[in-house]
Formats: structure tokens, C-alpha cells, sequence
């Protein structure tokens, strides 16, 4: 019987040991996370990935608290998946440009205390419609893609969404998930079911990340504006109904935004204008006022 009671009493000490550590490890993780490192995933097509073409002025200047994580890696800027680095553009990939998350960082840490960093997540596919970004039926869209769209798909393991999510969850070690900025809606034009496709993305990002809707806000970008000749302007129509559909969207106005030629992308000082504006809308839904707000 002794010999009994003694091995219960080590068996005892084992779990107690094994419950210890494992409290001991939630503790760690729990401590390595920065409260005041503010992360926002960035998606959509073109206009998200940055149309190329960075001037020299962006490249410089960029507070060190403006972070990128590298989605994929960019060897000609030495950067590895995986790690952050100073958010100097591009921040999608090695051959995209500037995109509105670049003066949306950058406009957020300028108005935001001291002790608080921001990083930004971007995994965007030119040329793409929202059902890309489908969990459950991308492979029938990305099946009938062409061989140009196909190669960024690729690049982001062949599952854009998927990778978003990974990348999401690596960031959330760092910081804390506040937004998700979406700018998506040219292949979509007068898709008038374009709202519910968007809310399906981001139920599906909320569910699979464990986050709450009324904590992450999705800011939703017009696309290039009728008074700037947009080639899809009909389509902001449409994405000004999403606050209807995702109570805790928001649509950021391109009004104004200047655009190259084509009518579908911005210019530099367009994607610096529209990366403002969704910084002044995330600011005011985090109790802040950016000083350049109107």
C-alpha cells in the first residue's frame, strides 16, 4: 500500500510540475507581447500593393516606430519573411510601390503618443477580385487566373488569405491586432454583391484569429473618384454601402486623390492623401485626433 501511495504522490508532483510550466510558459508569451505595439492588416488588389514607381521623398524620414512585417521575402532589400523591419516602401513586396498603408503608418505614429509603434501586415494581389480571398472557394477563382496573377499567388504559398493569417498570427506575438484596412473593388465594379463578399472575408479573418469585431474595424477605400476621370468610379456606389452590411466598417473617401493616367491607380501624392485619410478615421476610432484632421 505504501509503495502505492508513494507513486501517486509522484505522479502527483509530475503534473503539478507540468501544470507549473505550462503557466510559467502562457505567462511568457503573454509578457513578450507589446500592448502598445499597434499591428493593422492591409489587403486588397493594385492599389494596396502600391503601383510602382516610389519617389525619393518616401523613402526617407520614416520614424522608427513605423514597422513592416515581410510577408515574403525581398532579397533585394535584405529582408526575410517573417521579421520586421522600418516600414521604407515598398511594404507588399520587392516589386510593388507606394500604397496608402505607407501614410497611413506613418500619419498614425505622428499623431499617436510617444510609447505606441504601429506595424502593418500587407498581402495584396494586383489585378484580383475579392473572391481571392475566399477561404473556402479561392482555388476555383485562382484556377482561372492568368499567368501573371498566378506567379504573386504563388508567392504567398499559393493561398493569399491563408497567408494573411499566418502572417497575422506571427505579428500578434509582437503586438496587438487593432484595424484591418482593406482597398479592394476594381475587378468587382458593379458587383453589387461585393458588401457580403467583403463581410464573408472578414467574419472569416475575425473567426480564425480569434478577434472581435467591435476591437478590429475594417476601413474599406474608394476606389480612383469620378472627379478624377476614375475608370470604376461607378464601383463607390457600392463600397459606400459596407457600413450597412459590416456595422464596424468604415469607408474611407478618394475624393480629390490624384491618379495616373490609366484612372485606376493613384499618383504618389494620391495613395499620401488616401493614407491619411484612413489614418484619421482609425485615430478617431482609438481616441485620438490626428492634427492635420479637417
Amino acid at each position: 500500500m505504501r509503495a502505492t501511495n508513494d507513486s501517486i504522490k509522484v505522479i502527483a508532483m509530475k503534473m503539478s510540475l507540468f501544470l507549473l510550466a505550462a503557466v510559467l510558459s502562457v505567462s511568457s508569451n503573454a509578457f513578450s507581447q507589446d500592448l502598445n505595439f499597434y499591428i493593422f492588416l492591409c489587403f486588397g488588389q493594385s492599389n494596396m500593393e502600391g503601383f510602382p514607381g516610389i519617389q525619393p521623398e518616401d523613402k526617407t524620414a520614416v520614424d522608427d516606430r513605423f514597422q513592416v512585417l515581410a510577408v515574403v521575402d525581398f532579397p533585394n532589400l535584405e529582408r526575410r519573411k517573417g521579421n520586421w523591419y522600418p516600414a521604407i516602401p515598398p511594404l507588399c513586396r520587392s516589386s510593388s510601390g507606394l500604397c496608402p498603408a505607407d501614410y497611413f503608418g506613418r500619419t498614425m505614429v505622428s499623431n499617436l503618443p510617444p510609447r505606441i509603434k504601429v506595424g502593418v501586415v500587407n498581402v495584396s494581389v494586383a489585378g484580383c477580385k475579392i473572391e481571392l480571398f475566399n477561404k473556402d472557394s479561392f482555388q476555383t477563382y485562382a484556377s482561372t487566373a492568368p499567368s501573371w496573377m498566378t506567379d504573386i499567388i504563388n508567392a504567398y504559398a499559393g493561398n493569399p488569405y491563408q497567408c494573411l493569417v499566418d502572417m497575422a498570427k506571427l505579428a500578434r506575438r509582437d503586438g496587438v491586432i487593432k484595424g484591418i484596412l482593406l482597398h479592394q473593388g476594381e475587378s468587382n465594379t458593379n458587383d453589387k454583391e461585393w458588401p457580403n463578399k467583403v463581410k464573408g472575408v472578414y467574419d472569416n479573418l475575425l473567426n480564425d484569429l480569434n478577434l472581435k469585431a467591435e476591437e478590429v474595424p475594417l476601413l474599406a477605400g474608394e476606389v480612383v473618384n469620378a472627379d478624377q476621370r476614375g475608370a470604376c468610379a461607378s464601383m463607390n456606389a457600392i463600397i459606400d454601402e459596407l457600413p450597412k452590411t459590416i456595422p464596424t466598417g468604415r469607408v474611407i473617401s478618394s475624393k480629390g486623390c490624384a491618379s495616373r493616367p490609366d484612372h485606376l491607380h493613384f499618383t504618389p501624392a494620391g495613395y499620401r492623401e488616401l493614407g491619411k485619410r484612413y489614418a484619421e478615421t482609425m485615430l478617431s476610432l482609438l481616441g485620438f485626433k490626428s492634427a492635420d484632421a479637417k
